[in-house]
């Protein structure tokens, strides 16, 4: 089997997190070859730590490493940039969460894939936990009938050494937002994945107690969903120490079922780690009760024999390479991973301009 060769565009902490998945994956023929970024001499010296080969370009990249496919690990601003320039070059693109920061950019990215069919993916590496998978299988098999209510909540805490860490960080220029865009993207995503096409939201963002940055720290929404269901978000950067992230789904039948995706202190890329495994903390479905202990067995056991910072990302690298050599599409592609970028472009202008605001302002596409 030849072996698909990828490329990174950036050389941050989260490129480093990539690195480190790619690295168990070349015994399955899947390998991390080059990296570009727009300072040379930090390319270089990851180049070095990873034993990678740095370019001067992407287009350059993409030719001189024979890559396949892209990775872009940049900050959330350069998404849509960098995006083009290796699809252009002729790569796959495997992009880094948020997609983008509008639905205008994500269509102008899906639009370029297509046109020369190429494959873009994004990176929602959450999915594939098992206790988000029981969650979306249940919902699957109708255990708690029409899913009629949902919940995000996201309590978590960045302090002044996290937002100096990068100098892009907590401004609208530099990171496009705040915790919107940065900390919550992951969970919007599975709000949407599990409750399905939402219709309306109204929302209300700001600044809670993070007067050093320009960015919101917290965020709530309500939203209905296109078949009556509603929900709710409250996302927060606000709250120490750090608790907690979960998504829960009440069906018609009365039977509720959900998942902390994230507890204890709140994981920071290249800052901290993950302190225990994501778990499903809420599981009512008749004859099932007792069940959530048993998976907490496992979870546990598979969180001590794994690194949970980069194992997830190893099961969506290979997903993406099965797609390519399929020809097929891998689970989360551009049109899949732009549902939570206008959720989130909602949320922003309906805070912004104090109304609802209709998902079908967000539904022209490419």
């Amino acid at each position: 089997m030849t072996a698909l060769r990828f490329g990174v565009i950036g050389y941050g902490k989260v490129a480093g997190l990539h690195a480190k998945a790619f690295a168990s994956l070349r015994s399955q023929g899947v390998e991390l070859a080059a990296v570009w970024g727009r300072d040379p001499v930090r390319a270089q010296r990851f180049a070095a730590e990873h034993g990678l080969t740095a370019h001067a370009s992407v287009a350059e990249m993409v030719a001189r490493a024979r890559l396949d496919a892209v990775v872009v690990a940049t900050p959330h601003p350069q998404h849509r940039e960098h995006t083009l320039a290796a699809l252009e070059a002729g790569a796959h693109v495997l992009v880094e969460k948020p997609m983008a920061l509008t639905v205008a950019d994500c269509d102008a990215m899906i639009a370029a894939a297509e046109s020369r069919g190429l494959t873009l993916g994004v990176i929602s590496q959450r999915r594939w936990f098992p206790a988000v998978r029981r969650v979306r299988d249940a919902i699957d098999a109708g255990k708690i009938g029409r899913p009629a209510l949902a919940q995000v909540t996201m309590l978590g805490w960045r302090d002044e050494a996290y937002y100096r860490s990068d100098p892009w960080r907590g401004s609208w220029a530099g990171e496009g937002g705040g915790v919107l865009v940065n900390q919550a993207p992951h969970q919007i995503d599975l709000l949407q994945w599990f409750l399905g096409p939402i219709e309306e939201l109204y929302a209300a963002w700001g600044n809670v107690n993070h007067p050093s940055i320009e960015v919101e720290d917290s965020a709530v929404a309500v939203l209905r969903g296109a078949d009556g269901a509603m929900a709710t978000i409250l996302v927060s950067n606000s709250q120490k120490p750090g608790i907690w992230a979960k998504v829960h789904v009440h069906g018609a039948s009365g039977a509720s079922v959900g998942v902390q995706t994230d507890g204890g202190a709140m994981f920071v890329a290249g800052m901290s780690s993950i302190v225990e495994p994501a778990s499903n903390d809420l599981w009512t479905i008749p004859g099932e009760e007792g069940l959530p202990p048993l998976w907490l067995k496992e979870d546990e056991a598979l969180f001590e024999r794994s690194d949970p910072t980069s194992y997830f990302h190893t099961l969506q690298f290979l997903d993406f390479a099965q797609a390519l050599r399929q020809g097929t599409a891998p689970a989360i592609d551009g049109r899949e991973g732009r549902k939570s970028i206008a959720l989130i472009e909602a949320i922003y202008r309906s805070g912004r301009e104090r109304r609802p605001v209709a998902m079908k302002e967000f539904s022209g596409s490419p």
